[in-house]
């Protein structure tokens, strides 16, 4: 492990663990190996990460951190020098700093969001907030705190208003002002949004453009104007639209009713003549057009056979792409400006951290430093100060200081068809130093389902289990993202139907690959992916061995009378799209109708205040199983949401999990 300076945040008692000096080209193990040690605690595992993004400001003399503490996160800057903190930004229970930008040498401002579980996805607050290096003059400049007049002591709403705000553009030229996109907060139909340009100490706005489409963002060029706007209504289909500048008039340049496909704008070239649309395709993975602005044609600027595009890697300004990333496995970017010098030294740095993928976080305003991460399956992040004039990268910090990649697993990318000859892709982790043959497998369906993917990455919960022996299988299977918009929508109305066949197809692959021991395999998932659970033992009585539902949906005409996703216009029309409004059809699917056919042994865990998935699915989903003679395992937490984010329930979760999955797939299980 690396010799490490921690450095103490006593305001929030957390601590950033920083060194001063590593060499440059510190290379990646390329491959894990097997060590005569006891792997790390779960309490180590499910550890929060010191922070979540981090950031340098233009002149290079500080830094910004996000930093994950309880249920919240606040934002920390410390001057780089010592690493000293310097100012905090602390806001209130289950409240998270969603984005922040430095917007001069001394100006940040940060957007929050806010959640109830650690499945829950994050909705943004519309607030906006600032503050100034040193700590002083932090301002509310957007939005309001349900009503209250402050966050904390020091930052102070200047006027309470029914908006919500976003940040469009930091516009490099004037550090007194940026470009927000404000959205009225109204009933009913979905609003207009307008753009802003806003003084970042003030707050005060005038408006630069207004939107041609509802629930809008926009893009604009480098010199600030607003040259597209992408947006929806509640029928879900998407609209772009384009004008050439300023003073012209808005042009559709898509509708997704009529083209059937969604198109939205990335950024521009340097010199504007070039903008870069991500843009679905009929069939196959989606690609990056090249639209030139003086004629509006499209050409194929990159696509891949396999996955969607997954992102943009910008050159020193933040505004201008150079190359496209690609994410099925490992490091694979599409170069589209090769002689950009951020292209060599990008290029330079994979060759130094081998397996790892790296990034650009932001480069100081001289261009002479760049903040880079780096990181990988194994790997949870760290961060580099690379030096472009001496050619040295030092480290700075590391998400996770605690973890040892040498012992964590690989995951690897594998394929395979379903039964009607989809070609369905995914991953597999094997234990650390194991041959990867007649394992006790969990197949592990993600949540979502729609759009969700699984992912390369470190994934806390994939490591755990391989810790501790288990081979992990994550398919994605048809209706998840990043495979092109015909496998997405080729799952909606397919719960219970084409989807999971696709997870038992994946299953029966990896027992006859001879991957997997076919008397020790348990299907375990969260949000939609404890319903595939618990709809695989219903439907595939023989081929699992037991199923975990964690914070799950199990009763699908439950689904249009609670929840969160049902309360909005455009939520309900989302699931009458994806699910279908047969309730006949959707009770067939549901696992609470068909408990009697589980004949396996079930562990249920759900949290009390869970808005995507409530309580009561669990609890129809347990009194089922008890009616048919199948008492589940269960744990509830009252005061959690969407997944537990209380560090001692997730230890005590774990500790249960494993220890069901040990008597029933693991060392002590007893095969029939």
């Amino acid at each position: 492990m690396r010799s490490l300076i921690a450095v103490c945040l006593t305001a929030i008692g957390l601590a950033i663990a920083v060194a001063p000096s590593i060499p440059a080209a510190a290379p990646a193990v390329e491959s894990a190996t097997s060590k005569a040690t006891t792997p790390p605690s779960i309490a180590k595992f499910v550890e929060r990460d010191a922070f979540e993004q981090l950031k340098i400001s233009p002149s290079g003399e500080y830094l910004a951190a996000s930093v994950p503490v309880d249920d919240k996160s606040v934002l920390v800057i410390m001057r780089r020098a010592d690493m000293k903190r310097t100012a905090i930004v602390n806001v209130s229970s289950r409240t998270f700093v969603e984005d922040f930008w430095w917007v001069s040498d001394e100006r940040v401002l940060l957007t929050l969001s806010e959640k109830h579980g650690a499945f829950d996805q994050r909705y943004r607050t519309g607030e906006i907030f600032a503050t100034d290096a040193d700590g002083k003059s932090q301002n509310l400049l957007i939005g309001w705190r349900r009503g209250e007049q402050s966050v904390n002591s020091r930052i102070k709403a200047k006027k309470q208003e029914f908006i919500a705000g976003d940040m469009v553009d930091t516009l490099l030229e004037d550090d007194d002002h940026v470009l927000v996109a404000v959205t009225p907060l109204t009933k009913g139909e979905e609003p207009y949004t307008t753009l802003d340009r806003m003084h970042v100490r003030t707050g005060r706005r005038s408006i630069i453009a207004r939107a041609p489409v509802r629930n809008a963002r926009f893009l604009v060029d480098h010199k600030g104007v607003a040259r597209f706007a992408q947006g929806a209504g509640a029928d879900l289909n998407s609209r772009l639209y384009y004008r050439s500048g300023a003073d012209a008039q808005w042009e559709v340049i898509n509708d997704e009713s009529k083209s059937g496909l969604d198109i939205y704008a990335m950024a521009f070239n340097a010199d504007d003549s070039i903008a870069y649309l991500d843009s679905d395709q009929p069939t196959g993975p989606g690609a990056v057009m090249a639209f030139d602005t003086r004629t509006r044609q499209q050409s194929i600027a990159a696509r891949d056979a396999k996955v969607d595009p997954a992102g943009l890697h910008y050159r020193a300004d933040g505004h201008t792409p150079f190359a496209v990333q690609y994410r099925d496995g490992g490091p694979r970017p599409h170069f589209l400006v090769e002689d950009a010098p951020e292209a060599g030294l990008l290029k330079s740095l994979q060759k130094s951290f081998p397996g790892q993928m790296v990034e650009y976080t932001g480069f100081t305003r001289d261009g002479n430093m760049a903040l880079i991460y780096v990181y990988s399956d194994r790997n949870p992040g760290d961060f580099y100060v690379f030096d472009l004039m001496k050619k040295e990268a030092t480290h700075l910090a590391s998400r996770r200081e605690w973890v040892d990649p040498d012992r964590m697993s690989v995951m690897r990318p594998v394929s395979t068809k379903a039964r009607d000859g989809r070609m369905l892709h995914g991953f597999l982790t094997v234990p650390a130093g194991n041959d990867g043959k007649n394992m006790p497998l969990i197949v592990n369906p993600h949540g979502g389902p729609f759009g969700v993917v699984d992912d390369w990455g470190f994934g806390t919960e994939t490591q755990l289990l391989a810790s501790r022996g288990y081979a992990v299988l994550q398919i994605n299977f048809r209706g998840s993202g990043n495979y092109g918009r015909e496998h997405l929508r080729a799952g909606y109305r397919q719960w219970g139907g084409k989807m999971q066949d696709d997870l038992a197809d994946a299953t029966r692959w990896a027992i006859e690959q001879g991957i997997a021991d076919k008397d020790r395999v348990c299907i375990y998932g969260a949000s939609y992916g404890a319903y595939a659970a618990l709809m695989g033992a219903a439907r595939d009585p023989g081929l699992y061995r037991c199923a975990v539902g964690y914070v799950g949906v199990y009763d699908l005409p439950l689904m249009y009378q609670k929840g969160d996703i049902r309360d909005s216009r455009t939520g309900s029309n989302f699931l009458r799209e994806t699910l279908g409004g047969d309730g006949a059809q959707q009770a067939k699917a549901s696992p609470t109708r068909l408990a009697a056919q589980i004949k396996v042994p079930v562990f249920l865990a759900a949290g009390g205040i869970d808005d995507r998935a409530p309580l009561q699915h669990s609890e129809m989903m347990r009194a089922a199983l008890i009616a048919a003679g199948n008492e589940p395992e269960w744990l509830v937490y009252a005061d959690e949401g969407h997944g537990f984010e209380n560090d001692a329930h997730r230890v005590e979760y774990y500790t249960k999990l494993l220890a069901f999955l040990d008597r029933n797939i693991g060392a002590k299980s007893v095969k029939p």
